[in-house]
């Protein structure tokens, strides 16, 4: 039985426990998740900016109201899931591990801060233990790599990977996913796109991601995957080079990747390692061309992976397919399982 206090849902045992950008894409499936896992909340906080309190929420049957986060609403938290932006993260995570909440960001805020953890639980959960109060949440394409590549790295090192990303709009948010339906029905009307969010029109289209570029040609979202790769693994000289797609599909990633290794690695090994792997769904069906594609990964927990090969070029590479569910595996899902995995460790 569940009791609504000032805005807060009251049960009789487990965590205090905060949801910061509740009404963002990413916040709502934390929410979602939470109920379906069963977490052990005993106190539930949405907090938003002040434009958004007041909204409701479901978490199971029961309805909560947003509240605007403030230090007060901050106060006692064990637990802190936030997902509002690497400024909302600055300014408000501070304040609530001073107050001795832990806090798990999925914004860009601190991932590459050297006393933060950068954590995919499937690969590296014991960098837990060393955290200050701050948890990083990875970025999506990265936390879908690594959960594929993990098992193979395990066995036999990774030289070199060459990635090509194919995203969706959810990457951008409810407002972008939003955005591709609309378009899409402007051009069936025959009418011109609308482009809000997208500096392009995103549906019947695709370009290269459209996160700042460096001086060397390379945009964020690409440098993302390389420098949170190498913090992930504890290996500052894995090789790695990525070209990012946004492409017209809503909300599931979808990735290419060859992969070098020091050696040759068998190629029915490798589909062993994949077939066993934690967070890892194998897909293929090689007589009816059937492998991961978006619409099949979301709303999925797993990581779709297949159309495993050895790459003809070279002999110590193989390349796989995979798909994910950005906004699941590839955000909120990933933050619930690494607050599980504190509890676990007895960390939380």
């Amino acid at each position: 039985m569940s009791l609504i206090f000032l805005g807060v849902m009251v049960l009789a045992q487990g965590l205090r426990v905060g949801i910061l950008g509740a009404t963002g894409a990413v916040g709502t499936e934390i929410l979602a998740i939470l109920a379906e896992r069963s977490f052990p909340v005993a106190e539930l906080r949405l907090l938003a900016s002040p434009r958004s309190a007041g909204q409701t929420l479901s978490f199971g049957e029961t309805v909560l109201p947003v509240q605007a986060v403030s230090e007060e609403t901050l106060k006692g938290l064990d637990l802190i899931l936030a997902s509002a932006g690497a400024s909302v993260s600055r300014q408000w995570l501070p304040i609530a591990i001073q107050g001795g909440a832990i806090a798990i960001d999925n914004s860009s805020a601190y991932r590459m801060e050297p006393n933060v953890p950068l954590v995919v639980p499937e690969v590296n959960p014991e960098d837990l233990k060393t955290h200050q109060g701050i948890i990083a949440n990875p970025n999506c394409t990265t936390i879908l790599m690594t959960v594929a590549l993990w098992p193979l790295h395990q066995v036999r090192p990774i030289r070199r990977i060459v990635a090509a990303t194919y995203q969706s709009a959810s990457g951008a948010g409810a407002k972008a996913m939003q955005e591709l339906k609309d378009q899409a029905l402007d051009i069936l009307k025959g009418q011109p796109p609308r482009t809000e969010v997208f500096p392009y029109p995103l549906a019947f289209n695709l370009f290269p991601h459209n996160s700042p570029l460096n001086d060397q040609g390379y945009c964020q979202e690409e440098m993302k995957m390389v420098n949170e790769t190498r913090k992930i693994f504890h290996a500052p000289e894995l090789r790695l080079t990525a070209t990012c797609v946004r492409v017209p599909v809503l909300r599931a990633h979808s990735e290419a990747l060859n992969v070098e290794f020091f050696e040759p690695f068998p190629l029915q090994e490798a589909r062993d390692r994949l077939q066993q792997a934690a967070g890892v769904q194998f897909v293929e069906d090689w007589q009816r061309n059937y492998f991961p594609m978006p619409l099949e990964a979301t709303g999925k927990d797993p990581v779709l992976v297949g159309r495993l090969r050895q790459d003809i070029s070279e002999p110590n590479a193989l390349e796989l397919w995979l798909c994910g569910d950005q906004i699941r595996k590839g955000a909120a899902l990933n933050a619930v399982q690494i607050a599980e995995s504190l509890i676990a460790q007895g960390l939380l």
